[in-house]
């Protein structure tokens, strides 16, 4: 199978996450898009997240109902820092049969060169970039964007919705019933998260 990877902390997952994995979905020949719940990130250690279980679970009850949308959690399993080559290599190790696109906003494709060992990501799999707002500049800076295996998914939804958006919204009181799935804002309510 073709299998999208979107990873993140989802803290919490919103409606841009999944506006982005169905549309991958649908226009980038995807069986699948796995949503992989991530540890910490490397490059974001002084950020504090929510235990990696309300994470997982929220990612899972986001998805209820969608098809060809999976959560995962087996990144949180793996041996810390977590970087996207190693784990992207776990997944080619594990499972075999896939093959694996990696999902990133054009503010991470910027960056990509100094991801630990990009060439090795590039040589194994199709990178599937989708608009972020700064989208022009953001391409102007990525010095892969001509690299044969990454895409540019230019009539992706932009998503300016994020998750620290959600979250500050939901410490002062405002409404994100348009932002978070039903479930996951009775999860967020019931288990006393981000007041």
């Amino acid at each position: 199978m073709n299998i999208g990877c979107l990873f993140g902390s989802f803290d919490p997952p919103h409606a841009g996450h999944l506006a982005i994995a169905r549309h991958m979905l649908k226009s980038a020949s995807l069986d699948q898009v796995w949503l992989v719940v991530t540890p910490q990130n490397p490059f974001k250690q002084d950020r504090k997240l929510s235990p990696e279980q309300h994470r997982l679970a929220m990612t899972r009850l986001a998805l209820q109902g969608e098809t060809g949308l999976t959560a995962s959690g087996f990144e949180l399993d793996l041996p810390k820092p977590n970087y996207t080559s190693d784990t992207l290599a776990f997944m080619r190790q594990r499972w075999p049969q896939h093959a694996f696109s990696l999902i990133i906003g054009s503010d991470n494709l910027a960056t990509l060169h100094t991801w630990k060992e990009p060439n090795s990501i590039l040589d194994n799999h199709r990178v599937l970039v989708y608009p972020r707002p700064g989208l022009e500049e953001h391409l102007a800076q990525a010095d892969l964007l001509y690299h044969p295996s990454v895409t540019i998914v230019r009539d992706a939804p932009l998503m300016d919705t994020s998750s620290t958006g959600v979250r500050v919204r939901l410490r002062n009181w405002k409404p994100v019933e348009d932002l978070v799935h039903p479930t996951v804002l009775q999860y967020i309510r019931q288990n006393g998260l981000y007041v």
